[in-house]
């Protein structure tokens, strides 16, 4: 009986002892739709690998990337709902929220280099920005970026006219929309993890993306043309369901805010990298070709998107524009 009673004591013990650790981690799901060696997949896995080892194991980070826990139009329900703590959705995502500010992302040539975008992202701008998405249940936390767009299609693109009649992937973006009809092109709306096997059948001709989505997602494989018109900018707004983020120990927040600044300067200087490489291989596999346009063809270009800024005023705001191309102005200057 009295070694039974030791032998308890010692489990008690034991068991005080591991008490703190054994408490179960706080999960974090990370829910993304695009794939993992992307610069937005490398960085979440970033966060998560950091965010672990900065709160000693309190917190796990469940990474679900392209589209394995939730679609396009179903993340941002998910998020308010708090069925996912964290996403990554694109800059366009929000518009439907009501939250149009950050259509101005969308806006054909508004942001000229990564410079300027720094300088947004970065500054009262972009945190202003942030503060929009408090209303709807959402905590910005960092910007991430993807990179400068391309034009893909099955027929050479060097001319706004080259546009006329052909059918365009489209996320859902007011001012997407807008940029597609000005071309002449039959803009539809799709979820990015639909738009291979819809290129690949026919149900769209073309699309616009970076190099690093284009290759990770086999696009170049089914479209013969690829024009670098670096006309538009692919960004991601990293967030979190705000009673989630507001629960959680401060000092638990304190170390995932540590955990997400280090990955997002670590997303932003691979991606320009993970985009020339992704350039390099498409170009290495010869499966489409690379079309460089004339300063002429991209003046024309600029010139036939002109009436987008006017179509996007009414809802996202021309002071919000003007504050966007006065930013650009002071950094080329």
């Amino acid at each position: 009986m009295r070694t039974f009673a030791i032998a308890a004591f010692i489990a008690a013990l034991a068991l005080g002892l591991a008490g703190p650790a054994s408490a179960d981690p706080i999960i974090i799901k990370f829910s993304h739709v695009v794939a993992t060696d992307t610069p937005k997949g490398k960085a979440s896995e970033k966060f998560k690998e950091l965010a672990e080892k900065y709160t000693n194991g309190k917190v796990k980070v469940e990474v679900y990337p392209n589209s394995t826990l939730y679609k396009d139009k179903e993340e941002l329900e998910a998020l308010q709902l708090g069925s996912v703590q964290m996403l990554a959705p694109s800059n366009s995502k929000f518009g439907p929220l009501g939250i149009r500010e950050f259509e101005v992302f969308d806006l054909p040539y508004i942001l000229p280099d990564l410079k300027t975008l720094r300088k947004v992202t970065e500054g009262p701008l972009g945190a202003r920005l942030l503060k929009l998405l408090e209303p709807k249940g959402i905590i910005g936390l960092a910007y991430w970026d993807n990179g400068f767009k391309e034009m893909s299609a099955n027929k050479k693109l060097l001319t706004p006219a080259d546009y006329q009649g052909v059918k365009f992937r489209i996320q859902s973006s007011r001012v997407l929309q807008a940029q597609f009809k000005a071309l002449g092109s039959l803009p539809q709306v799709m979820a990015f993890s639909e738009v291979y096997q819809a290129l690949q059948t026919g149900v769209v001709d073309g699309q616009e993306n970076t190099w690093s989505n284009i290759y990770t997602q086999k696009m170049h494989e089914v479209q013969k043309y690829i024009t670098e018109t670096n006309h538009g900018y692919i960004g991601y707004v990293v967030i979190v369901n705000k009673k989630f983020w507001d629960d959680l120990p401060a000092d638990i927040r304190d170390q995932l805010s540590k955990a997400m600044k280090e990955a997002t300067d670590f997303n932003n200087a691979q991606s320009q990298k993970e985009n020339d490489d992704a350039m390099a291989e498409i170009k290495k596999s010869g499966k489409s070709e690379i079309i460089k346009l004339t300063p002429e063809q991209d003046e024309a270009m600029r010139k036939a998107m002109e009436p987008v800024y006017k179509d996007a005023a009414s809802r996202v705001g021309q002071p919000l524009i003007d504050e966007f191309q006065k930013e650009a102005k002071s950094t080329t200057n």
